[in-house]
């Protein structure tokens, strides 16, 4: 828990003020003025602000050290713990700027990002430092790590680069989005639709690659607040729900299909918050209604933003019953401006769809190492001031009555699946660098379940396993970019001008198991026979085998959640998401149901 009547942080900053600071400047006042606040926690572990000061400012020397200055990039492939945020202080306290790795990504991703961005250091952990070149690890929980005394800040510029964040390219390269001090003070100081007090404590469940860490980590730190780092691993929507009730959180941040899953298995859990944050994709308006009205006193906020504009664009907040068919994605956050604009850039009168376009201090440099990609989304904005610029994000939208903007569409491919941005080109290069693969077209499809997800039709002159596809994937994309499903055809649909007919693949549905290299195994019993049809609905294909694997049937974390939720209702338990993943194929689930229920529930109920 926080101290007692946390103490009165320093007199608030407006956001302009707060965007011409350096976010090791911005910290300091809070260090400054409570410095015995608790700043992290994670269940026992906690770090008040001047012991998260005074560990920052000892590890940035041995940056420096190790040749870390301005603007150089330091990778940080750390878990969730109250390590983490020492390790990015440190990284800005020595001039440089942080890319944040995923432990989840495949170790080919991660060479290559490590590469891209040309980072010679990487902070780590002793369960990860495997994954790492030993000459470039400094490992921070090693005990033999010796740590120089603290020395003065490096002089950073709020124009200079806080961290570098890798988003999917239509090239099938991904590309480094260049954020600066001066965006993610706007987004954490002032922002305009949050309220942060010194009492508050906010969330850190995103990864920290995600750019929605953003608003978790910086947020709370840069005002006083406390951050309530969440436990290790996958959790279901009832864990994280406990895990946010346990922790007395005041601000949540959930992508929308998690928060929808929440919303409806444990939205009694979240009574405590003060604002729960969703977004990253459309959200349902039954679920942002539901959750309105089961949580009274609570603010509902529909977040909307890319990562080239620092995470949120546009915020709406909503407390009472939404009277719109959709959930609108709000006005500009302080420090931001929005344009819909024609073909021709001139805006579009109030009501008309336009492309809509982002301002202010909150946009990224560009694209690391790829100034044409840069030049062709970054623009100079006409209608601003001179030499100012403005963002093109994709988006389609228009202005409601009272000024709210709606989400009306894409005017490209680029498609989000789970709250990840997804280039279907990205993934169709990396099925087509398969040998046998001679097409390869991937699509968005509607997900029963709710969402979307991404399906992918290829064609091959040989009878290649589905299975083997997916491994080639998962070797070199993130989880969120590999397809749920995979058919092979004799041929790709065209259009009459000779293109291929993605949309005839986008409404087009399979329920055939995929290509294992085996024969489905049938049940043998009662309860594998439950578990089967339960997969097959929440799958939405047929037969599954009880030793199929979910992830290599299409499963995902979202669809794993439905499975976890469904037998712990059925079986009276808690069935762990981590337990789910260690026993991911009917076979070994019904193994371990029986043994934790000494076989008296081998038939369901109903």
């Amino acid at each position: 828990m926080t101290v007692p009547n946390p103490t009165p942080g320093p007199d608030p900053l407006p956001a302009a003020d707060a965007a011409a600071l350096p976010l090791p400047v911005l910290f300091a006042r809070q260090v400054a003025a409570a410095p015995r606040q608790i700043a992290v926690r994670q269940g026992a572990r906690r770090l008040s602000y001047a012991v998260l000061d005074e560990r920052s400012a000892r590890l940035a020397p041995l940056l420096r050290e190790r040749g870390v200055g301005a603007e150089r990039p330091v990778a940080v492939l750390v878990e969730r713990s109250v390590a983490l945020p020492v390790a990015l202080l440190a990284v800005l306290r020595a001039g440089g700027c942080y890319l944040a790795l995923d432990p989840a990504w495949p170790a080919a991703r991660r060479t290559a990002l490590l590469a891209d961005a040309g980072a010679e250091v990487v902070l780590t952990q002793r369960s990860l430092a495997d994954a790492v070149d030993p000459a470039a690890a400094v490992v921070l929980d090693d005990p033999d790590l010796v740590l120089p005394e603290r020395g003065p800040d490096a002089v950073v510029h709020p124009d200079s680069l806080a961290y570098i964040a890798y988003t999917s390219g239509t090239s099938g390269k991904p590309k480094g989005v260049c954020v600066t001090h001066r965006a993610v003070a706007r987004l954490a100081v002032d922002n305009g639709f949050l309220d942060v007090r010194p009492d508050d404590v906010f969330f850190q469940y995103a990864p920290v690659a995600f750019d929605a860490s953003t608003l978790e980590l910086w947020t709370p730190l840069l005002n006083g607040a406390t951050l309530a780092v969440a436990p290790a691993g996958e959790l279901s929507p009832v864990e994280l729900a406990e895990a946010v009730r346990a922790e007395s959180v005041t601000t949540l941040w959930l992508t929308a299909g998690l928060f929808h899953q929440v919303v409806d298995t444990a939205l009694d859990a979240l009574s405590g918050l003060r604002y729960l944050i969703a977004g990253g994709d459309v959200l349902s308006p039954s679920h942002v209604d539901k959750a309105v009205d089961g949580l009274p006193g609570v603010t509902v906020v529909n977040g909307y933003g890319p990562t080239e504009n620092t995470t949120f664009t546009c915020c709406h907040p909503v407390t009472a019953a939404l009277t719109t068919p959709t959930v609108p994605i709000g006005e500009p956050i302080n420090g931001t401006g929005v344009r819909l604009l024609g073909e021709d850039l001139t805006p579009v009168p109030d009501g008309e769809v336009g492309a809509l376009h982002a301002t202010g201090a909150g946009l990224a440099r560009g694209y690391l190492g790829q100034p044409a990609a840069t030049a062709a989304v970054f623009l100079p904005d006409p209608h601003g001031a001179p030499g100012s610029r403005m963002y093109r994000t994709g988006d389609l939208a228009r202005v409601l009555p009272g000024g709210a903007l709606a989400f009306a569409g894409r005017l490209d491919r680029q498609v989000k699946v789970r709250g990840f941005r997804v280039e279907p080109e990205e993934v169709e290069r990396a099925l087509l660098r398969h040998p046998d693969v001679t097409g390869a077209v991937v699509v968005a499809q509607d997900d029963p379940h709710g969402g979307r997800r991404l399906a992918a039709f290829y064609t091959s002159d040989f009878a290649v396993p589905v299975a083997e596809l997916r491994r080639a994937l998962v070797t070199e994309l993130p989880r969120a970019l590999v397809p749920s499903s995979f058919a092979k055809l004799d041929e790709l649909p065209l259009t009459a001008n000779g293109k291929v007919d993605r949309a005839v693949l986008a409404a087009r549905t399979t329920r055939r198991r995929p290509d294992l290299g085996t024969d489905p195994l049938p049940p043998d019993g009662p309860l594998q026979e439950w578990l089967v049809q339960l997969w097959a609905d929440v799958l939405g294909l047929e037969p599954v085998g009880v030793d199929d694997d979910f992830f290599e049937l299409g499963g995902h974390s979202l669809l794993a959640t439905q499975i976890t939720t469904e037998v712990s209702a059925e079986f009276g338990i808690a069935l762990r998401a981590r337990t789910f993943y260690e026993h991911p194929t009917i076979g070994e689930l019904a193994e371990h149901l029986a043994a934790v229920t000494g076989g008296a529930r081998e038939v369901p109920c109903g």
